[in-house]
Protein backbone atom coordinates (compact mmCIF):
# COMPACT_ATOMS: atom_id res chain seq x y z
CA UNK A 1 0.00 0.00 0.00
CA UNK A 2 2.85 2.42 0.76
CA UNK A 3 4.37 1.82 -2.67
CA UNK A 4 1.04 2.69 -4.32
CA UNK A 5 0.92 6.05 -2.48
CA UNK A 6 4.50 6.81 -3.48
CA UNK A 7 3.73 6.08 -7.13
CA UNK A 8 0.57 8.22 -7.04
CA UNK A 9 2.41 11.13 -5.43
CA UNK A 10 5.18 10.97 -8.02
CA UNK A 11 2.65 10.76 -10.88
CA UNK A 12 0.76 13.76 -9.52
CA UNK A 13 3.95 15.74 -9.05
CA UNK A 14 5.12 14.88 -12.57
CA UNK A 15 1.77 15.93 -14.01
CA UNK A 16 1.80 19.20 -12.09
CA UNK A 17 5.37 20.07 -13.09
CA UNK A 18 4.75 19.07 -16.72
CA UNK A 19 1.69 21.32 -16.84
CA UNK A 20 3.74 24.17 -15.34
CA UNK A 21 6.43 23.72 -18.02
CA UNK A 22 3.83 23.71 -20.79
CA UNK A 23 2.29 26.95 -19.51
CA UNK A 24 5.71 28.57 -19.12
CA UNK A 25 6.63 27.57 -22.68
CA UNK A 26 3.52 29.33 -24.00
CA UNK A 27 3.95 32.46 -21.88
CA UNK A 28 7.70 32.89 -22.39
CA UNK A 29 7.83 32.12 -26.13
CA UNK A 30 10.07 34.50 -28.10
CA UNK A 31 9.48 34.84 -31.83
CA UNK A 32 12.72 35.16 -33.79
CA UNK A 33 12.94 36.80 -37.19
CA UNK A 34 13.48 34.07 -39.81
CA UNK A 35 15.33 36.53 -42.04
CA UNK A 36 18.34 36.34 -39.70
CA UNK A 37 18.96 32.71 -40.64
CA UNK A 38 18.49 33.42 -44.35
CA UNK A 39 20.99 36.30 -44.32
CA UNK A 40 23.44 34.23 -42.24
CA UNK A 41 23.24 31.43 -44.84
CA UNK A 42 24.18 33.88 -47.58
CA UNK A 43 27.28 35.09 -45.71
CA UNK A 44 30.57 33.15 -46.10
CA UNK A 45 30.14 31.53 -42.65
CA UNK A 46 33.81 31.73 -41.73
CA UNK A 47 32.85 33.19 -38.33
CA UNK A 48 36.18 35.03 -38.36
CA UNK A 49 34.98 38.12 -36.47
CA UNK A 50 36.74 40.53 -38.85
CA UNK A 51 33.49 42.48 -39.15
CA UNK A 52 33.53 43.28 -35.45
CA UNK A 53 30.79 40.80 -34.52
CA UNK A 54 31.10 37.38 -32.90
CA UNK A 55 30.31 35.59 -36.13
CA UNK A 56 28.24 35.62 -39.30
CA UNK A 57 24.95 35.08 -37.48
CA UNK A 58 25.67 38.00 -35.15
CA UNK A 59 26.37 40.25 -38.16
CA UNK A 60 23.15 39.07 -39.83
CA UNK A 61 21.19 39.80 -36.65
CA UNK A 62 22.67 43.30 -36.40
CA UNK A 63 21.77 44.02 -40.04
CA UNK A 64 18.19 42.80 -39.65
CA UNK A 65 17.65 44.72 -36.41
CA UNK A 66 19.06 47.92 -37.94
CA UNK A 67 22.11 48.14 -35.68
CA UNK A 68 24.47 47.75 -38.66
CA UNK A 69 23.96 49.20 -42.13
CA UNK A 70 27.28 48.21 -43.70
CA UNK A 71 27.18 44.54 -44.65
CA UNK A 72 30.47 45.02 -46.47
CA UNK A 73 32.26 44.91 -43.12
CA UNK A 74 32.41 41.20 -43.85
CA UNK A 75 35.97 40.98 -45.20
CA UNK A 76 35.81 37.44 -46.69
CA UNK A 77 32.55 38.29 -48.48
CA UNK A 78 32.56 38.83 -52.23
CA UNK A 79 30.33 41.43 -53.89
CA UNK A 80 28.66 39.14 -56.43
CA UNK A 81 28.61 35.98 -54.34
CA UNK A 82 27.47 37.30 -50.99
CA UNK A 83 26.31 40.88 -50.86
CA UNK A 84 24.07 41.17 -53.93
CA UNK A 85 21.88 38.20 -52.95
CA UNK A 86 21.58 39.53 -49.41
CA UNK A 87 20.58 43.00 -50.57
CA UNK A 88 18.06 41.53 -53.04
CA UNK A 89 16.63 39.24 -50.36
CA UNK A 90 16.20 42.09 -47.89
CA UNK A 91 14.54 44.27 -50.54
CA UNK A 92 12.06 41.47 -51.24
CA UNK A 93 11.42 40.78 -47.53
CA UNK A 94 10.79 44.07 -45.68
CA UNK A 95 10.23 44.49 -41.94
CA UNK A 96 6.85 43.65 -40.41
CA UNK A 97 5.81 47.31 -40.60
CA UNK A 98 6.64 47.44 -44.33
CA UNK A 99 9.88 49.43 -44.07
CA UNK A 100 12.95 48.12 -45.80
CA UNK A 101 16.16 47.19 -44.03
CA UNK A 102 18.66 49.96 -44.71
CA UNK A 103 21.99 48.81 -46.10
CA UNK A 104 24.61 51.06 -47.60
CA UNK A 105 24.99 50.41 -51.33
Amino acid sequence: MEILWAVLVLLGLGLLLGLGLAIAAKLLYVKEDERIDEVAKKLPNYNCGSCGYAGCRALAEAVIKGKEDNIRKCKPGKEDLNFKPIIEYLNEHPNEDGTKVKIRP
